[in-house]
């Protein structure tokens, strides 16, 4: 039994850590290894207005980078990164967590996106998983590429969603733009393109998935209501729907903020606007943080403890 034990913690421990190494394209700042490579996560706290039920609900949200040794094949991160085959994919993993109350009941949401490093080589996200949980029930979506296309499986406690199984088109995906602002700003598209929605806009909305068309720019601001230093907005404009992402435009791109416009309550035809504001960026080891003393760290994000 304390084999087993032991085994098990082993494996929770790796199944977290990032990637040792790994050879970044010359276009890539000279620092990217020594940032993204250095044995720690990226974590950043935001303080969140959420946008829900035609009313803004105070909230927090959390985006942690990370650097992960990942399966091309079987599309999940690999015990082994010392694994020189093929089948080890160099990915920037995003997890995005969203915690906010709507009245009595809470609402938490995470989406994950595994976006390759090397871009000139594996040009497409691998795969993109997103749950939520309310008192209500929970929903589970998650994009593997496939060849030429994504195939997506969609789980729901509603019935007119149901459990789905479905082929989606290897356009843009709405969740692989952030990883793109933090690997290379310049391979963002630019004028009017294809994009899959963002898959949490997509469960709060009950949308069926698959693409819409949309116009996107990338803009230099002096400053902002998320930075009084000068940055970059990326904004993507759908016909009933808009995003725009604020972040640093010196390497390492961290993110400011964003804000996200669309109808937000069922029958209720006002626009409401999503905003997240930073609160602090910090490296972590994290997966190795999980004592009650490790409790400060949270204090330092300026997250609460519910």
């Amino acid at each position: 039994m304390k084999n087993f034990i032991y085994s098990f913690v082993l494996i929770s421990l790796i199944a977290c850590e990032p990637s040792k190494s790994q050879d970044v394209p010359s276009e890539k700042p000279k620092d990217f290894n020594g940032y993204w490579y250095a044995g720690k996560a990226e974590i950043t706290s935001y303080k969140l207005e959420q946008a829900r039920y035609g009313e803004i609900h105070d909230g927090e949200a959390v985006l942690v980078f990370v650097t992960e040794p990942f399966s091309k094949g079987k599309q999940v991160k690999l015990d082994n990164w010392r694994d020189k085959s093929e089948d080890n994919v160099s990915v920037m993993k995003l997890n995005m967590t969203k915690k906010f109350l709507t009245g009595i009941y809470p609402y938490s949401m995470m989406m994950s996106t595994f976006t390759p490093v090397l871009a000139d080589k594996y040009p497409d996200p691998i795969k993109v998983t997103t749950s939520s949980q309310e008192w209500c029930g929970h929903t589970w979506m998650q994009l593997n590429l496939s060849d030429e296309n994504y195939r997506l499986r969609g789980f729901s406690y509603f019935e007119s969603e149901g459990d789905v199984d479905v082929s989606v088109p290897n356009v843009i995906l709405e969740d692989e733009l952030w990883t793109r602002i933090r690997l290379n700003p310049g391979s963002l598209p630019i004028g009017d393109v294809e994009i899959v929605p963002s898959t949490f806009y997509l469960r709060l909305r009950h949308q069926e998935s698959g693409s819409k068309p949309a116009t996107t720019k990338l803009i230099s601001l002096p400053s902002s209501e998320y930075a009084d230093q000068a940055h970059k907005m990326y904004e993507i404009e759908y016909e009933d729907r808009s995003l725009t992402i604020y972040f640093e435009s010196a390497f390492p791109h961290i993110i400011l903020g964003w804000d996200e416009t669309y109808l937000s309550g069922f029958g209720n035809p006002e626009q409401l606007t999503t905003k997240a504001k930073r609160i602090n960026t910090i490296l972590s080891a994290y997966w190795g943080k999980n004592s009650n003393k490790d409790r400060e760290i949270r204090k330092e994000l300026g997250l609460s403890f519910e």
